[in-house]
């Protein structure tokens, strides 16, 4: 195989890739081999039928499709390692020349890491976003515990209420026509939860037990079933049961039940603390995303297509698994929000940009800063998620191949290199 590289405008390059007679042969023979059981001719038996008779009869061109595809896929894996280029997409392959008796000409033509040049990327300034936890947001913590451990009691004495739990029969009707999907009966609807059109569960509130009323409202404008948007409708409603939700009493003894403290205020201390913990993880992650952004508008990097392309096959790859932990597929992701295949490649297309100009420039960071990972740090690392997952650190290593191991050096180069730009930005 003989190959010849030429770089092209926008970061790409186009590889000629030159096999010999002596292998286009081979593959050809091989292509007979493989289709030659589902040829027949006159006076051969299905399978037995020689090379020669077939060419002649529908030309040396029937097997050309399937050894172009066996010489394709062996030598461009040879041009890949060979090329010492660093490819970045899938090749878009053009065959220019195959002919019995002669080479076999391919180019592929292939997107390569772009060059970034760096602009400033240390001392940008950022907006802070730290803040205390305030005693409401404790409260909102200690809220959901309570109601995590409350207890429903039936209701027979009072109309609804809000926050209460009724069992619920309605009939939606546009004038004096029933529509489809308006039916439900004893329906478990929480007050104030806006699980119904908004208007719809305030004008519930005092119904008793066995009332029968009216509920008037209007669908929106936006409104999913699109001969129901904006249109009046009244829904013929009866209240069957009434529940509420019976909350603990907020002190010691709840609080020794459903934390390791013995006092509500050390419970309390726990949560503030822990809130904190979070509000400053997420002004730390802030304050890292304005400085690469300010870093990424400072330098100048060209990112080819394909790349592009190859990000957003990625990204979608990787919701289409997401969606399938909870029990959809993407057709069905796609009949239900009525979203398709390219509409939702052009909306993660500026995403994908900016996910792959920042993974270049930290990467560019790193080598201009001379950032290297050593052999301990990675121990460290493992031994990090040997803990986290439970596992022994040998079984780990196990896992952890000679590619996978450089792939967690540059990974902890680029961390490093974030960390170098937020340590010396300044505050606005």
């Amino acid at each position: 195989m003989s190959l010849q590289v030429e770089r092209l405008d926008n970061s790409m390059a186009k590889l000629t890739i030159e096999v010999p007679v002596e292998e286009v042969e081979r593959a050809l023979q091989g292509a007979y081999l493989k289709e030659r059981g589902k040829i027949s001719l006159p006076g051969f038996r299905k399978g037995k039928v020689p090379r020669q008779m077939i060419e002649k009869m529908y030309g040396p061109e029937i097997f050309y499709e399937e050894a172009a595809n066996t010489l394709i896929n062996g030598n461009y894996s040879k041009a890949f390692e060979e090329c010492e280029l660093e490819i970045v997409s899938k090749p878009q392959i053009d065959v220019v020349q195959l002919e019995k008796g002669k080479e076999f000409i391919f180019t592929a033509e292939v997107a390569i890491k772009p060059e970034v040049i760096l602009g400033e990327y240390k001392g940008l300034t950022y907006v802070s976003s730290e803040e205390e936890v305030t005693e409401e947001e404790i409260q909102g913590e200690i809220d959901k515990e309570l109601d995590k451990n409350s207890r429903t009691v039936e209701v027979t004495d009072r109309g609804v209420e809000d926050k209460d739990i009724i069992k619920l029969d309605f009939e939606g009707f546009i004038g004096d026509v029933a529509f489809e999907g308006g039916k439900g009966e004893n329906f478990s609807l929480e007050i104030g939860s806006g699980s119904f059109i908004p208007g719809f569960e305030d004008q519930l509130i005092g119904a008793q037990i066995g009332e029968e009323l009216d509920v008037n409202v209007t669908f929106p404008e936006e409104y999913q079933a699109k001969e129901l948007a904006g249109k009046d409708a009244v829904f013929k409603c009866k209240v069957n049961e009434i529940q509420m939700k019976e909350v603990p009493e907020c002190d010691d003894d709840f609080a020794a039940e459903v934390s390791d403290f013995d006092t509500l205020a050390e419970y309390k201390e726990d949560i503030r603390k822990r809130l904190q913990e979070q509000k400053d993880a997420k002004a730390k992650q802030e304050k890292e995303n304005q400085v690469v952004e300010k870093a990424i508008e400072n330098a100048i990097i060209d990112v080819p297509e394909p790349m592009t392309q190859h990000e957003v096959e990625q990204m979608k790859e990787d919701f289409a698994r997401r969606i399938q932990q909870q029990g959809l597929n993407m057709e069905q992701y796609f009949q239900f929000t009525g979203s398709s295949p390219d509409k939702m490649a052009e909306e993660m297309k500026p995403q994908a940009i900016n996910r792959i100009k920042t993974r270049l420039l930290l990467e560019a960071i790193a080598k201009e800063e001379n950032i290297l990972v050593s052999d301990e740090r990675v121990e460290e690392e493992l031994e990090k998620m040997a803990k986290m997952y439970d596992m022994e650190l040998d079984k780990i290593k196990e896992f952890m191949g000679e590619a996978q191991t450089e792939q967690m050096k540059e990974d902890l180069a680029v961390q490093d290199a974030i960390t170098l730009m937020a340590d010396t930005a300044v505050e606005e």
